[in-house]
């Protein structure tokens, strides 16, 4: 998950991130500030609160820990959709579902006002084709309340797996091992 940034001075600069989506938020956010800055523009990240008009009485990072609480949160799924299967995530609907029982909010439009914050922040990720397409824009909420749009705790320890060919299984089997060393494998 690392990709290299080349800047205007030939100085080449490296990022590395913990997981697929996060690389790609890094690079659509990057992406953004290119795009605006070769347009004479001045780009700031908008802050979710200030966009959307979030109340100050909602703290959006206590509210996570109560969605991850083990007992009392949202119960984290193996779901299953177009042949792959989605492990340690949950489903749109449960998370408003989630923040209707909790007292979190009043109605389901607040819940997605909410869990669009949860998302803009970092909070929640999209798992599948469905909530990453409503995350980059293409619907008319970032979140959305379906049973088939899945999310998941960015450290949640979720992994994707579809119905692999056999090429894949062997490239799966030649990249276990332990890591020894920072950028190094060592085959089992």
């Amino acid at each position: 998950f690392v990709f290299k940034l080349t800047a205007a001075k030939q100085q080449d600069h490296f990022f590395q991130a913990a997981y697929l989506e996060e690389r790609d938020a890094w690079v659509r956010d990057i992406k953004k500030a290119i795009h605006c800055i070769d347009g004479g523009q001045r780009f700031a990240r908008k802050s979710t609160r200030r966009s959307i008009r979030l109340p100050e009485t909602i703290n959006l990072s206590s509210l996570y820990l109560s969605m991850k609480d083990p007992e009392k949160g949202i119960k984290e799924l193996k779901l299953e959709k177009d042949k792959k299967v989605f492990n340690h995530c949950f489903t749109g609907t449960s998370v408003i579902d989630w923040l209707v029982s909790s007292n979190s909010i009043r109605n389901r439009k607040e819940g997605l006002m909410l869990a669009s914050s949860l998302l803009s922040e970092g909070y929640l990720q999209p798992a599948g084709d469905t909530s990453k397409a409503a995350a980059e824009g293409l619907s008319d909420t970032p979140f959305l309340d379906l049973c088939d749009a899945y999310y998941y705790f960015p450290d949640s320890g979720f992994f994707c797996e579809g119905n692999s060919s056999d090429d894949d299984v062997v490239l799966k089997e030649e990249f276990r091992g332990i890591v020894v060393k920072q950028g190094c494998l060592l085959k089992q």
